[in-house]
């Protein structure tokens, strides 16, 4: 699974710290440059692909903002800033987020999910699925949810479904965590299909899928 590649642009060194302890701790981030000024982010930004940065507003040599305007549009940005008068101009340039210091992971989690699933998916949107001696090539979209059962999986789909001889797990692992979700022990969901949350319920139009109480707090976050 292709990674978002971030990079943090902060003059206070503990922010940046803090930035990316935050990025290590999610599989789908990879950092790849940390700058203590715009001048020295855009040298980097020349060497490689930056998908998201993590950009201060208040800093010495250049602001935040001013800095956005000059990049193109095919990098996102998440505004970190300890002023919150600096929101609405964030805002109008079309951020993915503003983040008001100090910073916690949980918000952290769920500005960096708001980032367009375009940028982190393999150039292939589809995989294959194993079953029996059969193998089915399967578009992410298709899949609604995927449900466990002992040794076996069920990718359910609109107009059909197809049984797989693994675990949930290794399923799991394979997919990319910027389109599905694991939501109970039994139960993976693809994050694009949820249209509601009734009770204990994630809803997929006319779908219920339970959701466990240690993935519930999660669910909300990130989908609601």
């Amino acid at each position: 699974m292709a990674k978002i590649n971030c990079m943090v642009v902060d003059d206070e060194e503990l922010a940046r710290t803090l930035l990316a302890t935050y990025i290590e701790k999610l599989d789908f981030l990879n950092l790849v440059g940390s700058a203590e000024n715009p001048i020295r982010a855009l040298e980097i930004m020349k060497q490689q692909p930056v998908d998201l940065l993590f950009l201060d507003i208040q800093m010495p040599e250049l602001k935040g903002t001013t800095f956005a305007k000059m990049i193109g549009s095919e990098t996102s940005i998440i505004f970190t800033t300890a002023y919150s008068e600096y929101a609405l101009e964030g805002y109008e340039l079309n951020a993915v987020d503003y983040l008001l210091k100090p910073i916690t992971f949980e918000r952290f989690v769920t500005a960096v999910n708001k980032v367009k699933t375009s940028t982190v998916i393999d150039a292939t949107d589809s995989f294959t699925i194993k079953s029996g001696y059969d193998l089915h090539k399967v578009n992410y979209d298709d899949i609604l949810y995927i449900e466990s059962d002992s040794e076996y999986v069920t990718f359910q789909m609109a107009a059909k479904k197809i049984i797989s001889n693994q675990r949930l797990k290794t399923v799991e692992q394979e997919l990319p965590s910027t389109l599905f979700m694991r939501v109970h022990r039994s139960y993976i969901v693809n994050k694009t299909k949820v249209t509601g949350l009734k009770g204990r319920d994630l809803l997929l139009t006319k779908i219920n899928i339970p959701v466990s109480d240690s993935y519930f707090e999660q669910v909300k976050q990130e989908l609601f």
